[in-house]
């Protein structure tokens, strides 16, 4: 049996059910793989504690009938609680192998242990306010809770809350990552999240988990130039492009120059000093990514500095100011290989006028609009941060440190995605190691970090990935 790290949709999900079930592998055999999968996570963590499970009318309500035998056959007190009788053939099947007694969900006591197995996935309107209130008590009152594949309440592809949801200890995905394990507000319901592998395959998703990147040191012949040339153009506020340059000096990247800031002099000495007025720098042929935008201003002065920078064609991360001037120019200036680091608001000013482009729904959905209309990678920054590129592919990234949010960490992240741009060549490859690497330097850092010190763990995260 094999998983990937796939997100899929409610109705993604159903299609790659039905590949197995047209393989010849009955729907029941399926379910009772993934009951006793939920069933081990929910013994090794509470051994044999009592547990209450709930069981709705569908297939979720057929998962847990399967969970409470197989906890039953380990030894365990269980108890089920059934909203109502099954109505698919799979989870009359598990009721009648589960063969104990089954309460009525409003007179059923608490216990120890409490499984969600009520709805789950394919979840369209919200719970009836009473089996809400009678959810949210009995979850209440155990020392530890399971959600099966979602809690019961959240709806599955944009982890809108459909009803009133308890926070559970444990969210027990079955088979793949759904969307709204991904998605605020669904993802803020749960302690902990894991997905127990059943046999169902996704191998043509489009939309993954982020996970750690694997990266290569550099060849036994390589030298400065072989490992990639960033070149990172300054502005009015030359402290947030020299915080860049020293991301990237530090991200893998074999030469950095910061253009344009003479002035500052507390800064790396590796990192090599040019002056725009020598119009010979941008135009350097061995530059393989120039990074825009962090601290470029926003004045006429900023704007003409841009489109010096961009007319060289050299692959480019545009970041912070860089955005604001590309909001009220064009996009046609980008080069072909381009990587754009927005935040929501940089994001909706950048494209709310692109003629064309629909950036509703989720980030997922609003990052895939905007990555197919500019042509470019697109790094929508937020609590979940999808990087997006304009063939469709996307990856999320759920576990950023909340004390990211701090000034100066966007212009570390812009540093980062040229280093590994400047390396591989590759926009939406950079740009996922980018963001993997960022939030694995800020759990080494800690809390209530500064963006500076971002910069001296890079080289341990990167090591992490080799």
């Amino acid at each position: 049996m094999t998983m990937t790290d796939a997100v899929l949709t409610a109705e993604e999900m159903r299609a790659a059910e039905q590949a197995v079930f047209a393989s010849g592998i009955p729907e029941y055999d399926v379910m009772v793989r993934a009951g006793q999968a939920a069933a081990e996570i929910i013994w090794r963590t509470g051994a044999k504690r009592d547990v209450l499970v709930l069981c709705g009318p569908g297939n979720n309500g057929g998962d847990g009938y399967v969970i409470a035998r197989t906890l039953r056959d380990h030894g365990v007190p269980v108890r089920v609680a059934a909203l109502a009788d099954p109505v698919t053939d799979s989870a009359r099947q598990a009721r009648v192998d589960w063969g104990g007694e089954v309460e009525d969900i409003a007179e059923a006591e608490p216990a120890h242990q409490l499984v969600d197995a009520l709805f789950g996935t394919g979840l369209t309107r919200g719970l009836d306010e009473t089996v809400a209130q009678r959810l949210g008590e009995l979850v209440a009152a155990a020392g530890h809770s399971y959600a099966i594949d979602l809690p019961s309440g959240i709806a599955t592809d944009d982890g809108e809350l459909l009803s009133p949801v308890p926070h559970y200890d444990i969210c027990i995905s079955l088979g793949q990552w759904k969307r709204a394990h991904m998605l605020r507000p669904a993802n803020r319901h749960w302690d902990r999240l894991v997905c127990c592998d059943i046999g169902i395959e996704a191998l043509d998703a489009k939309i993954h988990r982020l996970r750690k990147p694997h990266v290569d040191a550099p060849s036994d012949g390589a030298h400065k130039y072989t490992r990639g040339l960033v070149a990172v153009v300054a502005g009015e506020m030359a402290g947030a492009s020299a915080l860049s340059a020293e991301a990237a000096a530090r991200s893998g990247a074999g030469y950095v120059k910061l253009l344009g800031a003479q002035a500052i002099v507390d800064m790396s000495h590796a990192i090599v000093r040019g002056s725009l007025k020598d119009e010979t720098q941008l135009g350097d042929k061995r530059i393989d990514t120039l990074l825009v935008g962090p601290g470029l201003g926003r004045s006429d002065a900023a704007a003409e500095r841009l489109g010096e920078a961009l007319v060289h064609r050299h692959s480019a991360v545009l970041d912070a100011d860089a955005l604001w001037h590309l909001s009220h120019g064009t996009l046609a200036a980008l080069p072909d290989k381009a990587i754009l680091t927005p935040h929501a608001g940089e994001f909706a000013q950048l494209f709310a006028n692109l003629k064309g482009l629909d950036i509703g729904g989720t980030v997922i959905d609003q990052a895939l609009s905007a990555a197919r209309g500019s042509g470019a990678v697109v790094v929508l920054k937020g609590p979940t941060t999808v990087v997006a590129a304009p063939d469709g592919r996307a990856c999320i990234s759920d576990r950023a440190s909340s004390w990211l949010s701090t000034a100066g960490t966007g212009d570390v992240l812009a540093g980062i995605c040229a280093a590994r741009l400047a390396v591989s060549g590759d926009p939406f490859a950079a740009a996922c190691e980018a963001v993997w690497l960022h939030s694995e330097a800020a759990y080494m850092a800690g809390p209530a970090f500064i963006a500076d010190d971002l910069v001296g763990h890079l080289p341990t995260a990167l090591g992490h990935c080799l």
